[in-house]
């Protein structure tokens, strides 16, 4: 196999892969990759093994690809987190339910008076106002008495982590007649594997909290859905992902990635994950009782969302790689995605509800570098504590 030299390329499943003008054929699905960690990863170049043609763990699926879509209009409660990444997954949806017709309450968790809500997306709940929408605060525990007795056909947690804060919310709904619970896991509780991508159906951590949700909801539901999403970008989003990348290249900061940056990973702009939840909604039958990796369907090197993130910028980058162990810092805090493989497909979402991806990472980013130097991000002073630690090690010079 001719080594592979671009560090920024994609992977999909859905058509030929080129990578120095090598066609591998979509029947080949399965890559057979170092999973433990990145530095293993550098002998990806010159691995005979890099890929499979064996045929790929199937999707669990309720019913074959091709349904008719119903006009229906229901009225859905959203359970929404307060803090991090997923929180801007329930503005969008939100929205994308209210251009659709339907009625949308969402219940935000803790107060509306509490500095969580200065930040996005809360600070544009308004948008879901003039659409239509309801928002409300309260302890998803108080549920019943937050929406005060309003019945709901669908209901959304994306707010629980485990069974103890989800159980109060969906026994609510069981007991009020809900038709249809919908749930936002992770695909954090995938277990590491040989054979990336992640697909419906691999092996999960027993031990994970969003394990035992799944679990009782098909104990408890006649029609419910689970959706594990990644890393995900977009406007109204309070957890930096693009945005570590832009902090570095604005300032002509050397960009540190652990390992050897051709870790695979899945990056969705969060209208993906907005558009498969609304489907779901729309075709209940077809939703149910499944589990859904809510992801877009390409993968992207860590090196290649640097790159991507420069050219976004209209700017180069210089890319430096560390081992974490070595140098004694934790990549946890020092970079913003997992040091490993990391990467999950949406084949139950193509098949059975016959959903596809629109995100477009190259030209996603550049609307985000847009909106990051219009709220003046750009300018403001940022600390660069670990980074410095870093390249102070590796003796890589920094621009004053």
């Amino acid at each position: 196999m001719a080594a592979l030299s671009s560090s920024s390329l994609f992977f999909s499943s859905k058509t030929a892969i080129p990578m120095n003008n090598l066609l591998f054929p979509p029947s080949i699905h399965r890559f057979s990759l170092p999973s433990s960690s990145s530095s293993s990863f550098s002998s990806l170049s010159s691995s005979s093994s890099l890929f499979t043609t064996h045929s790929p763990k199937s999707s669990r699926r309720s019913s074959p690809q091709g349904f008719t879509v119903k006009a229906e209009k229901k009225n859905v409660l959203i359970v929404n987190t307060n803090s991090g990444g997923h929180a801007v997954i329930g503005f969008y949806f939100a929205k994308e339910l209210l251009s659709a017709g339907h009625g949308v309450t969402i219940m935000t968790v803790g107060d509306e008076s509490s500095d969580k809500m200065k930040k996005t997306p809360f600070t544009r709940f308004s948008e879901i106002v003039s659409g239509g929408g309801k928002t409300v605060w309260g302890n998803p525990a108080d549920v019943a008495t937050v929406v005060g007795g309003e019945t709901f056909d669908v209901v959304l947690d994306n707010n629980g982590k485990d069974l103890d804060t989800v159980r109060p919310v969906a026994d609510w709904a069981k007991s009020s007649g809900v038709k249809q619970f919908l749930f936002i896991s992770s695909a954090g509780i995938y277990k590491s594997t040989e054979e990336p991508p992640h697909v419906e159906g691999d092996a999960v951590k027993a031990d994970a909290g969003h394990v035992g949700v799944e679990k009782y909801l098909a104990e408890t539901f006649g029609n419910w859905a689970s959706f594990r999403p990644q890393y995900m970008i977009g406007s109204g989003n309070n957890k930096d992902c693009e945005e570590w990348f832009f902090d570095r290249i604005v300032r002509d900061r050397p960009v540190p990635i652990p390992g050897s940056g051709l870790q695979l990973t899945n990056i969705s702009h969060v209208r993906d994950l907005s558009s498969m939840l609304t489907s779901a909604v729309a075709n209940p039958d077809a939703a149910s009782s499944n589990i859904f990796n809510c992801v877009s369907d390409r993968a992207v090197t860590l090196d290649g969302m640097a790159k991507l993130c420069a050219a976004a910028a209209g700017k180069t980058v210089e890319i430096v790689h560390y081992d974490p162990k070595a140098i004694g810092v934790d990549a946890k805090k020092a970079f913003p995605f997992r040091n490993m493989h990391f990467y999950a497909e949406p084949r139950a979402a193509k098949e059975i509800l016959g959903w596809e991806s629109k995100t477009n990472l190259p030209e996603d980013l550049k609307e985000r570098y847009e909106e990051y130097v219009k709220i003046g991000r750009d300018k403001k002073e940022i600390k660069f504590e670990l980074d410095d630690k870093i390249l102070e090690a590796l003796k890589t010079p920094v621009a004053a």
